[in-house]
């Protein structure tokens, strides 16, 4: 093999010392500057979070919110008086009247502001569980993005934060994932709890939602005997307390479903690694076969289809950790394995008796 002089492969109008064992000479000439300079990459610019957008639906969400709770959660009732062709219009001017709703916010604002205050705790207790542990793995993520839904009579569709989980390895997306939901339920159920003691059990609306099964078990522990599965609860009796409290055990269950990427999908991707794309999938079939017989036995619209669509979009497996070879470790595993349950204690399949 040959070697090349250095004095011959410098420059013209340049001098280069002689190459020595571990010493690095800067060569004096502008022009091998400019091609060293030309060949080292740019530096990679770190894009800033968005703050704007995340405040700005933070603080619609708190009027969705706020709406629900002061129309008693029927928001799309009391705005529907100002829709074209309704009863509620005024017959003598035919204008569109929104008396009904400004009344029941006058009536029942101290209560919006409670239910408003109580959901967006719970909300935003999950979804800092998983941004204080982006921090801590320094895991690229965006602020909580909250989703306002005026006409829900929950008003809102919870809230979400945009990560790459394979930037985390099989520990980290495990801890990120868990943390948001163990956080949700450190405040949802002492609300829930308030709400139950607080709960009137007198007749209501014809409007009714199902319980799930974490309280309907404390429900029977604070009132015996008071709760029919076959009924529900009447949606206009529930006090802020209480329907708080449903929707943080709600929006908890569902992104505890084992499936895709949401926290579920996180938890058991760390628990089992690619086998758990089996359990995606087939959790997945279940659900589309209990939707579809819904629809066609009971003629029913399952409120989850949406969701589901979404996820076949997303896509039903998790994708692949930086690495998965990185043990969890007893106290991991065993914590993942019984947060499997919370589905069960706050999901409900069926929102309507």
């Amino acid at each position: 093999m040959n070697q090349s002089d250095p004095q011959q492969d410098a420059p013209a109008g340049t001098t280069s010392p002689p190459a020595e064992a571990g010493v690095t000479y800067e060569s004096s000439s502008p022009l091998v500057r400019a091609e060293f300079a030309e060949a080292e990459p740019p530096p990679r610019l770190r894009r800033r979070r968005r703050i704007g957008l995340p405040i700005v639906l933070f603080l619609l969400t708190c009027f969705s919110t706020f709406l629900a709770g002061a129309t008693r959660y029927m928001p799309a009732e009391k705005l529907s008086s100002a829709l074209p062709f309704n009863d509620r219009w005024d017959v003598d001017f035919n204008l569109p009247t929104l008396m009904p709703l400004r009344q029941s916010v006058y009536r029942h604002f101290s209560e919006g502001l409670l239910y408003m205050a109580c959901v967006l705790a719970i909300l935003f207790a999950h979804e800092m569980g998983h941004f204080v542990m982006t921090l801590v793995y320094r895991v690229r993520a965006s602020l909580p993005f909250f989703i306002p839904l005026p006409i829900s009579p929950i008003g809102t569709m919870g809230a979400v934060i945009a990560m790459d989980s394979r930037q985390a390895n099989r520990r980290q997306i495990f801890d990120i994932g868990l943390a948001g939901p163990l956080a949700g339920l450190v405040v949802a159920i002492p609300i829930m709890w308030i709400g139950v003691q607080k709960f009137d059990f007198a007749p209501g609306g014809p409007a009714s939602l199902q319980a799930p099964l974490a309280m309907r078990l404390a429900i029977e522990r604070v009132h015996p005997g008071k709760y029919d599965p076959a009924r529900g609860f009447p949606i206009d009796q529930a006090n802020p307390w209480f329907m708080a409290g449903w929707v943080g055990l709600l929006v908890t269950g569902l992104n505890m479903l084992p499936v895709s990427q949401l926290d579920g999908g996180h938890v058991i991707y760390a628990l089992f690694g690619k086998r758990a794309h089996w359990v995606a999938r087939g959790f997945m079939a279940v659900a589309l076969a209990y939707m579809t017989i819904t629809v066609l036995w009971y003629r029913s619209f399952p409120p989850w289809i949406l969701m589901a669509l979404l996820v076949l979009i997303i896509g039903t497996d998790h994708p692949p950790t930086s690495d998965d070879a990185v043990p969890l470790g007893w106290f991991r595993t065993v914590l993942g394995l019984a947060s499997l349950a919370i589905p069960i204690f706050c999901f409900v399949p069926n929102l309507l008796p």
